[in-house]
């Protein structure tokens, strides 16, 4: 039996540590600063800016030069992203405090469960089928509670140059559209540096985040709210998945 050959560990200069360990510690500062005023909230149950305001400095700790383009989603709104790389999140929820669904194998690691939860994290298992309604409404609350969920229907990172197929099933919680939600695709721009931001192939996802905080030059980023779905478009899951991608591609071509 042949040995399953890893990819080879990223060795880093001396300025890239350097520039690597002032932004982790910059990174635990801002946890620090934002714990106790999360808790304070959550004591007095008060809608939780926090998690949001987190992951936003994280955003411009990462180096990460963030443009829109197009109208920020108002009130309710289930934004379909492409995923390139972790820097998605952070990304987003600056530009639009919105809460993400994720896979269950997050919620397998006690700590980056927490810290999900705590943004108001949607765990959905993609293989158990016996959940789905339970799901549906955990997804549909969600949208209540943070005004704005995000979610990643190609299921895992692209190179960032295109898109891997949507699934559509991970869209069957907005089948029916609930009533006064908004359904934005949203396009993640990393322009010609896409490829190498891209969390791809055999790259352990320590190594992706390390390499990101390594970078002298900013992580150039541009956000664009596409107009909502609506009519035909919002009919099934399938009609959505397939009328967002669309857009997107729509989008990138022009861009």
């Amino acid at each position: 039996m042949v040995a399953a050959v890893q990819a080879p560990r990223r060795r880093f200069g001396p300025f890239a540590l350097l520039r690597i360990t002032v932004r982790l510690l910059a990174m635990v500062v801002l946890l620090i600063a934002c714990l106790l005023p999360y808790y304070v909230f959550a004591l007095l149950r008060l809608r939780n800016p926090w998690p949001r305001l987190f992951l936003g400095g994280i955003c411009s700790i990462a180096g990460v030069d963030l443009k829109v383009r197009g109208e920020r989603p108002k009130g309710s709104a289930f934004l379909i992203a492409n995923h390139v790389s972790w820097i998605d999140i952070p990304a987003i929820a600056r530009a639009t405090g919105s809460a993400f669904v994720g896979h269950d194998g997050l919620a397998s690691v006690p700590l980056i469960k927490h810290l999900c939860s705590m943004n108001d994290t949607v765990f959905i298992a993609r293989h158990d089928r016996t959940s789905v309604h339970r799901q549906v409404e955990d997804v549909r609350r969600a949208i209540r509670d943070t005004g704005a969920l995000t979610i990643f229907p190609e299921g895992t990172t692209s190179d960032g140059t295109g898109f891997l197929p949507f699934k559509s099933s991970l869209l069957s919680a907005l089948e029916p559209v609930p009533e006064g939600v908004s359904v934005i695709p949203v396009l993640l721009d990393f322009g010609p540096e896409a490829a190498s931001i891209a969390w791809v192939g055999d790259e352990h996802g320590v190594d992706n985040f390390l390499r990101i905080l390594a970078r002298r030059r900013p992580v150039q980023l541009t956000i664009h709210f596409l107009p909502p779905l609506s009519g035909e478009q919002v009919h099934d899951r399938k009609a959505m998945a397939t009328a967002a991608r669309e857009a997107m591609l729509r989008e990138m071509q022009r861009h």
